[in-house]
């Protein structure tokens, strides 16, 4: 009998031992767990800008039999190009023109193919207008084809517009969508009796600036420049601490 209770005093010992350590172990356990449970959510932010920029580039263009013939007929139009412009409301010194470039025209032959002879030259000189009046830019773009009844040979490009001020916008557009984010979180939190903890993550998403009302999105981004009314868009993804 006295050698059970010696018994029983050690064996008491070594099952407290392990109560105690079974008890460590779970609350480490939880308190990893906790601590490593986190909720991902993803948070966007739209706004409608309108392009405070426009550029218009065109080609006028001379062709000839000889190049001196050529070269000519480029000058004669040119100002009447520059008077047309003018009188749509672009001075001639807000008209930038680029140096001229010439080539050769080579006949082609019965076989379909081109041949060394030459049957004429074709001079051509590129322009550039800029404007912050968008509208009046995208006038000109419609009706400068007209001036090939003045017998000036003129193609026009497709106006560019552009919005000038997406340095400052892009920061508040990105800070917007990881708001949203946020926002997205503590309901979900909420929903399951949670709290939200910290942010541990956040990547921006690639900006898509798209024509309003467009439906389109890149991987790469989107960077419109061929409407005047356009939507900035960001996303946000983002995981926080769930307490």
């Amino acid at each position: 009998m006295g050698e059970n209770k010696r018994l029983i005093i050690p064996a008491l010992i070594l099952g407290g031992c392990f109560l105690v350590s079974a008890i460590i172990l779970a609350w480490t356990w939880k308190s990893n767990y906790n601590e490593n449970q986190t909720i991902t959510v993803t948070g966007s932010a739209k706004q409608d800008i309108v392009s405070n920029l426009a550029i218009l580039k065109g080609t006028l263009s001379a062709r000839q039999t000889t190049a001196d013939a050529a070269y000519r007929e480029l000058q004669r139009e040119k100002p009447i190009l520059i008077s047309y412009l003018q009188s749509k409301g672009f001075p001639e010194d807000k008209i930038n023109f680029s140096a001229v470039s010439f080539f050769p025209v080579y006949e082609v032959g019965a076989n379909g193919y081109q041949t060394t002879n030459i049957k004429g030259y074709t001079y051509n000189q590129r322009i550039e207008i800029q404007s912050d009046d968008v509208n009046k830019i995208k006038d000109l773009s419609i009706d400068i084809s007209s001036i090939i009844e003045k017998g000036v040979n003129f193609k026009v490009d497709m106006p560019e517009y552009h919005y000038t001020n997406l340095a400052d916008l892009k920061i508040r557009i990105q800070a917007a969508a990881a708001k949203d984010a946020m926002i997205r979180a503590e309901k979900i939190a909420e929903a399951t009796g949670r709290k939200l903890g910290p942010m541990r993550d956040a990547r921006m998403g690639v900006l898509q600036i798209t024509p309003k009302y467009s439906n389109q999105v890149s991987n790469y981004g989107i960077n419109d420049i061929t409407s005047i009314d356009k939507v900035i868009t960001a996303v946000v993804s983002a995981s926080f601490k769930i307490e």
